[in-house]
């Protein structure tokens, strides 16, 4: 029997990330790499957690997949992550070789795109993939934040 997986199904599982994010009060933002239609990868934000600025789910993924492979490139690998990656994570997605990015929700302020991009000139980029649900996840932890205070 082969196994099939698409998009959407490690979108969910990103999306499942940043769901831990939320509940541990960090910005709802999570990512999974996979090689093979295997995940070798989970992360999610932890800058709170960790009082660490560069703490960001695809920062703390790209780490765990390279110590997974035992090697700084990610060849063959995809990132699935719930929100458009920021200047600071492209730039080590770029670095780390990685073939192709999958992201959910648009960042119009902070994203990638809005430089421009700086990936890999072989980095294929897929966007909106289960965007309305990351999307709206980010608006419900936004609301919350500011009904605390």
């Amino acid at each position: 029997m082969e196994l099939i997986l698409d998009d959407t199904y490690f979108m969910k599982k990103a999306l499942q990330e940043a769901e831990l994010a939320a509940e541990e009060g960090e910005v709802p933002v999570g990512a999974v790499i996979a090689v093979q239609g295997r995940i070798i990868a989970r992360a999610h934000n932890q800058t709170e957690k960790l009082n660490d600025v560069t703490a960001h789910a695809e920062m703390l993924a790209i780490t765990a997949a390279s110590n997974f492979l035992g090697g700084k490139y990610l060849y063959d690998c995809t990132l699935y992550v719930t929100l458009e990656p920021c200047l600071m994570c492209a730039g080590a997605l770029h670095w780390s070789q990685i073939p192709r990015i999958v992201y959910g929700a648009a960042d119009p302020k902070r994203g990638f795109t809005v430089s421009g991009g700086i990936l890999h000139p072989k980095t294929m980029v897929t966007a909106g993939v289960l965007g309305n649900e990351a999307e709206a996840l980010l608006k419900r932890f936004f609301i919350q934040k500011r009904n605390l205070n």
